[in-house]
């Protein structure tokens, strides 16, 4: 094999390879019973908005290990006992880390990234009120520890329900600042 026809096969290979693995994830959108915008990546986590309790024994059977809630315990609907209540009663880990829009805390996404790296929690669903909280904290953990630029990171959390610029500005920011 020439040198030439080698370059030209490991270029091919890594289109393939790089293709293969930007498709991998692809992200997918769902009905599910007392689950508002539900959103998934095929294996690694699901954001979405409002979710009930009447909806962990479903997520538990989707085969998520645990469920990430962002809502604070005061928002209209949150119902952070009756959720948890339930997940539990799934057999779901809950994670409960109050994220405030108005007032975003560097102290959640730390937080979320020391919770949504362990194995034992993932696959992972993550909501809020609309899942743009949910995706936001997502587009951290891209940007922070998987190492996406921005517009990557942009593209899937948008898919993921993110619409609020203000909100992809501190997630931009916070994942910049929290990438080792």
């Amino acid at each position: 094999m020439t040198r030439w026809s080698s370059l030209a096969t490991a270029c091919t290979l890594a289109t393939a390879l790089a293709s293969v693995t930007l498709t991998a994830q692809q992200v997918t959108k769902q009905t599910v019973p007392g689950v508002t915008n539900f959103s998934k990546l095929e294996t690694t986590i699901a954001c979405a908005g409002a979710t009930t309790p009447d909806a962990m024994p479903e997520l538990k059977k989707m085969g998520y290990k645990s469920v990430v809630n962002l809502r604070p315990a005061t928002e209209a609907g949150a119902d952070v006992p009756a959720g948890e209540a339930a997940a539990k009663a799934a057999g779901l880990t809950y994670i409960h880390i109050p994220f405030n829009t108005a007032a975003p805390d560097p102290a959640a996404a730390h937080k979320f990234l020391t919770e949504i790296v362990k194995p034992a929690n993932n696959p992972a669903f993550v909501h809020c009120a609309s899942a743009n909280r949910a995706a936001a904290m997502w587009m951290v953990k891209r940007i922070a520890l998987d190492r996406w630029d921005v517009e990557r990171a942009s593209t899937e959390a948008a898919a993921l329900g993110l619409t609020n610029a203000a909100l992809k500005d501190w997630a931009i920011k916070t994942g910049q600042s929290h990438a080792k």
